[in-house]
């Protein structure tokens, strides 16, 4: 995750809090100081750390939380409370027009990825009963439009282009006729950036907005460029007064700084956050959240929702009636991978759950990728039916002859069936838990357990 490096340095700080019992003032300060130092090395604007720690101080050294009998529990929950408020206190959401359509502008840096977050927004919307139609206002990019109709295609959804002889005003202009006139109410425009800020691409975006008059323009930034991401918002909101900021690639391992002082230096809220290549990896920016997920408390409410919105319900019911039974095979295993692959990886899954700090470092570099699923899914269908419902009969030569059906190793074969038998063991606990009702792990119910 794009906050791991802060996150292991901030949990390392208040564990050291949690072992003094009453705290001193000295101990505060000790703290902050070790708090001051992640923020910069996370390429947290200096002034927000300044104001930021300042904060925190103050309420941290008063007599609620020195007379407390946790003190260190009221300070972390002081630090929670104002990395809540620093990121923008609560969820930001796109401006709705009670008369459709609604506009929404990108604009941004070439390379910011505006064209792939105007796909992924539009799924978005899709998903909410709503009926976007994406616009290719970039005109400049070698394929840009060709890009944006292939994102189209993919979500079943119309895109407006001109492809050669008009300028993006009159595109846009156009666009906007043309969602009247099909009943489109949401109208999402991807308009062109460039490599660096200058007056020629600020004029144009000026135009376009005196003359669609968009309910939202949205600034697509690039969390990778830390403090970069930070100036070019503040001078995109001061000369074209921006709405909101999409923070593409927060999944990478970039320090994250940019998250923690877009919204304190431009006043714009976060409202949405790339977590990865694929359409359905946008996310709503929940200060809250990320701020729990920072400081290692988890995010169980964001996955619960994407639990809600990607696991197959009736699917997940039969695999529970044959994890009683115990009569859970291959086959079922891979239903089961597929769904939670569904989920994210299992790095972010684990970053949503509370206390899941070591366990990932633990499971550091495991996880399975398409490439790998595909593996899996070759040497399962290139068992028997009974193999699939008996690992036990699997010997030596059964090995050779999946591995040579799939077109795989038998090392492969050999890593797949231990997986198997690991997580058959894993399963078993978890139901004996709900046996014992302890319905919960970490205060999330896995796909498989009602």
């Amino acid at each position: 995750m794009v906050f791991e490096g802060l996150a292991d340095r901030l949990q390392q700080t208040f564990k050291k809090l949690r072992g003094r019992g009453k705290l001193s003032e000295a101990d505060v300060s000790e703290a902050m100081r070790e708090v001051r130092m992640a923020l910069l090395e996370a390429d947290v604007n200096f002034k927000v750390v300044k104001d930021f720690i300042g904060k925190i101080k103050e309420r941290a050294v008063g007599q609620e939380v020195m007379q407390s009998l946790t003190p260190a529990q009221q300070v972390i929950k002081i630090v929670n409370d104002e990395l809540t408020e620093l990121m923008g206190g609560t969820q930001s959401r796109i401006t709705i027009s009670s008369r459709p359509p609604t506009v929404v502008m990108l604009v941004g840096l070439q390379g910011a990825g505006k064209t792939t977050t105007a796909g992924k927004l539009a799924l978005s919307l899709k998903k909410q009963n709503k009926r976007p139609l994406l616009v290719a206002g970039d005109i400049y990019r070698p394929a840009a439009i060709k890009q944006l109709q292939v994102l189209g295609e993919q979500l079943d959804l119309p895109v407006f282009a001109i492809e050669s002889g008009a300028n993006p005003v009159t595109i846009a202009e156009r666009a906007i006729e043309y969602a009247h006139s099909h009943a489109r109410d949401m109208v999402i425009i991807d308009t062109a950036g460039r490599l660096h800020i200058n007056e020629e691409l600020m004029q144009e975006l000026k135009s376009i907005k005196n003359t669609v008059k968009p309910h939202e323009i949205l600034l697509v930034v690039d969390a990778m460029t830390g403090q970069d991401a930070v100036n070019v918002a503040e001078t995109f909101n001061n000369e074209l007064g921006v709405d909101g900021v999409i923070l593409t690639k927060l999944d990478g391992d970039a320090r994250g700084g940019a998250a923690l002082s877009v919204k304190a230096v431009t006043g714009c809220p976060i409202k949405f956050a790339g977590m990865g290549e694929k359409l359905e990896a946008l996310e709503s920016f929940h200060p809250d959240r990320m701020a729990s997920r920072i400081l290692g408390m988890g995010d169980v409410l964001s996955l619960i929702e994407k639990a809600q919105s990607s696991i197959d319900l009736e699917q997940a019911k039969e695999l529970e009636k044959k994890l009683r039974k115990e009569d859970f095979t291959l086959d079922d295993f891979l239903t089961q991978m597929q769904q939670v692959r569904k989920l994210g990886s299992l790095d972010q899954i684990l970053g949503m759950l509370p206390g899941m700090g070591n366990l990932k470092k633990q499971l550091s570099g495991v996880d399975f990728d398409e490439k790998e699923l595909a593996h899996i899914e070759a040497i399962i269908r290139s068992m028997t039916k009974q193999e699939r419902r008996d690992i036990q009969i699997i010997n030596g030569s059964r090995r050779k002859r999946i591995a040579l059906g799939s077109g795989t190793r038998v090392q492969d074969v050999n890593k797949l069936l231990k997986q198997f038998a690991e997580a058959k063991k894993m399963m078993k606990k978890f139901q004996g838990m709900q046996k014992s009702g302890k319905k919960n792990f970490g205060g999330f119910k896995l796909p498989f357990m009602k």
